[in-house]
C-alpha cells in the first residue's frame, strides 16, 4: 500500500466522531474512524492533502514535486499552468483536480500570514455571508493589534493579489450579492447615509455595523487588475445592478 512520501505514513486520516450519527458512531466504539487522505501528484507520488499543502511555498516556486524533483506542471488544457492531480477522500475520488490554485494561495499566505483574515473575508462576500462578514470585523476589533495585522478598515479594503486585485465589492457585484454590496457601501464608503435604503439601515443596526470605518479610501473608486471599478463591473453585468448605477450609488464621483 501507497504511503505518503512526506510523512511515510498510511494514506489515511482520522475523523471527528462528533461528525457522524448516533448509530454510525455507536457502530465503531472502541476504533477509530478513519477515511482515505490519498493525493497523487502526476510524477507518480502520493501525499497526504495537508502535508502537500506544508509544501506549498516551495511547490510554487519550483512548479516540481517535492519528493521526486519531477516537473508537475501541465498547461493542458489551456494556456494557463495546472497541477492536475487524483485525490481520494472520504467524498469519493477526484480525478484531474487542479491544486496549483490552493498551493499557490497557500505560498502567499504563509508569505503574508495578516492576509489571512482578508482571504477569509472575500471568500464571505463570494458566499453572500454577511453576518460572517461583521463577526469577522468586530472580532478583529476586540484582538489587540500588532504591526503585522490588518484592521478592519483595510480588510474592507483588500485587493486581492490572488484574484486580478478586486475588492469585496468587485466579487459582491460578479456574484449577484446585493446584500453584500449593501453592506461594504455602508462600512467603506462616503455615501450618504441618507442614501441607504431604510432596511439596508436598519439590518446594519441589528449587526451592530456602524460607519465607524467609513471614513478610509472609498471603495467605489478601488480598481482591479483591468483598472475596473466595482460601478464598471456593474454597468457590464446590468441587471440587478442598474438601478445603482443610474442612481449613481456606486460612483466614488458623487
Amino acid at each position: 500500500m501507497a504511503k505518503c512520501r512526506i510523512c511515510e505514513q498510511p494514506l489515511i486520516i482520522e475523523l471527528d466522531p462528533d461528525s457522524f450519527d448516533e448509530a454510525a458512531a455507536s457502530s465503531s466504539v472502541g476504533a477509530a474512524i478513519t477515511a482515505p487522505d490519498d493525493l497523487l501528484l502526476p510524477c507518480g507520488c502520493h501525499f497526504h492533502w495537508q502535508c502537500l499543502l506544508d509544501e506549498s511555498t516551495q511547490i510554487a516556486l519550483s512548479l516540481t514535486c517535492p519528493a521526486c524533483d519531477n516537473s508537475i506542471v501541465s498547461t493542458s488544457p489551456g494556456p494557463q499552468p495546472h497541477i492536475l492531480a487524483r485525490y481520494h477522500n472520504e467524498g469519493g475520488v477526484q480525478e484531474r483536480l487542479d491544486v496549483l490554485p490552493l498551493i499557490t494561495e497557500e505560498a502567499y499566505l504563509e508569505a503574508n500570514p495578516a492576509a489571512r483574515p482578508a482571504r477569509a473575508f472575500m471568500t464571505m462576500c463570494a458566499e453572500g455571508d454577511v453576518s460572517g462578514i461583521v463577526e469577522l470585523l468586530q472580532n478583529l476589533e476586540e484582538e489587540e493589534e500588532d504591526e503585522e495585522s490588518m484592521s478592519p478598515g483595510e480588510i474592507l479594503r483588500f485587493q486581492d493579489p490572488l484574484d486580478g486585485m478586486q475588492t469585496g465589492l468587485h466579487v459582491g457585484i460578479l456574484r449577484a450579492q446585493q446584500e453584500v454590496v449593501w453592506l461594504l457601501l455602508w462600512l467603506a464608503s462616503g455615501l450618504r447615509t441618507q442614501a441607504f435604503p431604510e432596511e439596508v439601515s436598519r439590518a446594519a443596526q441589528v449587526m451592530g455595523a456602524d460607519r465607524g470605518t467609513a471614513g478610509g479610501v472609498d471603495i467605489r473608486g478601488l480598481r482591479n487588475e483591468q483598472g475596473q471599478t466595482g460601478e464598471d463591473l456593474a454597468r457590464t453585468t446590468g441587471g440587478v445592478w442598474v438601478p445603482l448605477v443610474d442612481g449613481g450609488v456606486l460612483s466614488s464621483r458623487v
